[in-house]
């Protein structure tokens, strides 16, 4: 009989493993109150775009609340809670850090699914495998910090930062780089632009025949005299053509690089040069920024930035000082919860330890009390056989003559206790 062979169950990078797990961010995206149809595929494109480490398959019932998923995504280990709301003006998202906060209130102004950007793709990807790895941050046209920068900038730029697993080149592996997470600051419009890209590889040096796009242009003459690499008219749907995106990969030497490792794909060798493109899956997203507040929904604090609405330095020191009383309040009461709580549990912890001390010393002074009940029967008996007289007066041969007819009596009493 082959003896069995016994599988390693404790391996040695467990504990790191794990730990490097409980660092990396967790999200929820729900939707909450009635939202239609197009912003709940939104939600669900939105939980694509974050997986792994989002629960893809949460469902929302119309009894839940949003108190009820800030209660449990602690307890999860979820460090952050996006909400998408169907106001009367416009759709919003709600970002909060859990689980204290701060939270980020931002209106939807454009939109689109990833059903949009497949019906006007020309050549669509097959999607599958890039969800297994967390997607890479990209923040662009954001200032440099400075004196003359909004102070909301840096505030919106590492809330972004915090919602993704930090990048660490060192020791991450290149097969894991295949998806990017756009996310652009227009200061023109004063808005954020979030965009879902999947990285592919393509050869370098073939030309691409076949797949011209003229669709876009007012004249031959332009697409004749245009020079190379100078971008053409963009289409009317502001998508990029499959032709445009394919087009670029039979030679512009700055789209060029040498892979440092293998990668994903047929002969993506180490060391070999690759055309390296991006193709948008979406969904994609114009967002701008209304306000930023302390604290999470229900339990907000100060208000730290507001688009529309501001406050002079007065009005703000006297929402910051009721904002501070509101808080004292609520760790007053907090800490009266918890000291009752207290209370009650060493009163029960005291009654539970003197029920078995009272229940003993009640049957000790029972017994006890029984045996005085005893000797002072027995010591009334030897006054009675010393005293020749009773008090009530009756003399010895009264006493016999009442024992004579008490004894039978005490007889048929005893033979009933043991019938």
């Amino acid at each position: 009989m082959a003896r069995k062979r016994k599988n390693r169950t404790h391996l040695k990078d467990a504990g790191a493993s794990s730990q490097t797990q409980d660092n990396v961010p967790k999200s929820f995206i729900i939707k909450h109150g009635q939202v239609g149809s197009s912003l709940s595929q939104l939600v669900r494109d939105l939980r694509k775009v974050m997986e792994p480490n989002t629960a893809t398959r949460l469902k929302e019932r119309k009894r839940n609340k949003l108190k009820d998923f800030l209660t449990m995504g602690p307890a999860l280990k979820v460090s952050h809670l996006m909400a998408i709301t169907l106001t009367d003006l416009a759709p919003s998202l709600r970002i909060a850090r859990l689980p204290s906060g701060p939270t980020f209130s931002f209106r939807i102004e454009r939109y689109s699914l990833k059903k949009d950007l497949l019906k006007v793709s020309r050549s669509p990807r097959s999607q599958g495998l890039e969800f297994l790895t967390a997607p890479l941050l990209v923040l662009a046209s954001f200032p440099p910090p400075s004196p003359n920068t909004p102070p909301h900038l840096p505030l919106l730029m590492k809330a972004f930062q915090s919602m993704f697993p930090p990048l660490a080149p060192n020791s991450m592996s290149l097969s894991g780089a295949r998806r990017i997470v756009l996310v652009a600051y227009n200061a023109e419009r004063g808005t954020i632009d979030f965009r879902h890209y999947l990285i592919t590889v393509k050869p370098y040096g073939t030309s691409v025949t076949g797949v011209l796009d003229l669709g876009n242009e007012k004249d031959v003459a332009d697409f004749l005299l245009r020079k190379r690499g100078e971008p053409g008219p963009v289409s009317e749907g502001g998508y990029e053509s499959a032709a445009s995106s394919a087009s670029s990969a039979a030679g512009d030497d700055a789209d060029a690089v040498s892979l440092v490792d293998d990668y994903v794909g047929r002969n993506n060798k180490k060391g070999q040069k690759k055309a390296v493109k991006l193709d948008e899956v979406g969904p994609r997203m114009e967002l701008r920024l209304v306000k930023i507040t302390e604290g999470v929904p229900g339990k907000e604090g100060a208000v730290m930035h507001h688009e529309f609405v501001k406050k002079s330095k007065a009005e703000s020191a006297v929402l910051k000082a009721s904002h501070a009383a509101k808080e004292r309040l609520r760790k007053q009461r907090r800490e009266e919860q918890e000291e009752n709580v207290r209370r009650k549990k060493e009163a029960k912890q005291r009654g539970s330890k003197t029920l078995p001390q009272d229940a003993s010393g009640s049957g000790a002074g029972g017994s006890g009390d029984g045996e005085e009940y005893g000797k002072d029967d027995a010591e009334w008996d030897e006054e009675e056989e010393i005293s020749d007289v009773s008090d009530d007066g009756s003399t010895d041969s009264e006493q016999e003559s009442e024992e004579e007819l008490v004894q039978p009596l005490l007889k048929k009493t005893k033979v009933s206790l043991k019938g």
